[in-house]
This record gives C-alpha cells, sequence and structure tokens, in this order.
C-alpha cells in the first residue's frame, strides 16, 4: 500500500517512495518490442528480464505513473516487481518491512479496510484512460478514483473552462482543483 497525504509544497522539500502499481494491463509490458516484461499469474509486473531487454525505454515513456527507470550503465530497465524473490516464499517486499511509519503495508486489501479510515483506491483517470493497478492508494473516504492527469493541465489565466471543465471525463474534483489552485499562486507569488 501507499499512503497519500496533501502535501504542503511551501514547507520545503517533500519525499514520497515511487513504487510499481502493478497495473492489470501494464502499458510497459505491452509497449515492449522484445517481449522483455513479464506479469506473473498473480499479477506482479516483473522487470524486463537481461537477456531480452533491448534497452529502447519504450516502457520508461509508456508508463503513466513513471516507475521504469532506464540503468544505462547495465542497459537495463529496472521497476520494483514486488521483492518477487522474497514474496514468492511467502515474504513480505523489503520496502514494507524496514518502513519506519508502517506507511507501506503489504498484505490482503480486506484487512487495511477495516483499521485505515482513508479508502484504498486502485482506479487512476488519466484524461479519458482509465488504469487499474494491483497497488492500492490511501484516498479520502468518499473517492473511487483519482484523477492524476491534473499536473498535465496547469490552471490557465485566459480560459475558464479547458481541462478544468466538469464536463470533461476524469476532470479534477473541486478538492483537487483547490489544490492546483494553491501550487499555482504559490508559483506565482515566487516569480
Amino acid at each position: 500500500m501507499i499512503h497519500l497525504d496533501y502535501v504542503d509544497r511551501a514547507a520545503g522539500v517533500q519525499t514520497a517512495p515511487v513504487v510499481c502499481l502493478h497495473c492489470e494491463d501494464p502499458t510497459c509490458a505491452r509497449v515492449c518490442p522484445a517481449d522483455a516484461i513479464k506479469q506473473d499469474d498473480r499479477g506482479v509486473v516483473l522487470s524486463a528480464a537481461k537477456p531480452r531487454c533491448v534497452a529502447c525505454s519504450n516502457c520508461v515513456l509508456a508508463c503513466p505513473f513513471g516507475v521504469p527507470k532506464m540503468q544505462t550503465r547495465f542497459d537495463l530497465m529496472m521497476k520494483c516487481d514486488l521483492c518477487y524473490d522474497r514474496t514468492s516464499a511467502g515474504k513480505k517486499p523489503m520496502c514494507a518491512t524496514v518502513c519506519p511509519s508502517g506507511a507501506l503495508f503489504f498484505g490482503p486489501r480486506e484487512y487495511v479496510e477495516k483499521y485505515r479510515r482513508e479508502k484504498p483506491v486502485n482506479e487512476f483517470q488519466f484524461g479519458r484512460q482509465t488504469v487499474r493497478t494491483k497497488v492500492n492508494v490511501m484516498t479520502a473516504p468518499q473517492k473511487d478514483v483519482l484523477s492524476l492527469d491534473i499536473a498535465c493541465f496547469p490552471p490557465s489565466e485566459t480560459s475558464a473552462q479547458g481541462p478544468w471543465s466538469s464536463a470533461r471525463p476524469g476532470a479534477p474534483d473541486a478538492a483537487e482543483a483547490a489544490v492546483w489552485e494553491e501550487f499555482h499562486f504559490l508559483k506565482t507569488e515566487q516569480r
């Protein structure tokens, strides 16, 4: 699990884990011309296989979450594979094992739903595309789908509608728009 909270951009440097969300239909695997990225029977999207990866970076560019990273030193794409060696042996991934705050959790969704006030969501909206993942993100209870493409559509001074129109499929709700408005304000103030 990945837990997201409001990030106050004026507070200073913020960090967050970026792990693979193991999409049900992984774009990174679909665009790989060498068929180097595989998905196992549990839905875990595995890192590129060394003998097959041609280091083309298609997967890096295609992932809507920006997870795969090209390691030019090895000519190989690498990403989180849920510590496949550990999870296939019944152990937790290393990130969930060593996380001191408990923000990263590995276990059944039902367990988390019982003990958290936030709601786990595994459906993300990128414009008109919906991406479903194996990894859940904790959000406010009223959220069913997270619209993650708002970074691509910052508010425009010239258009009150545009990509912020509520008629657009996947348009951010008022809370998401307010976060962007605050970010836009802070950016303007710093000039």
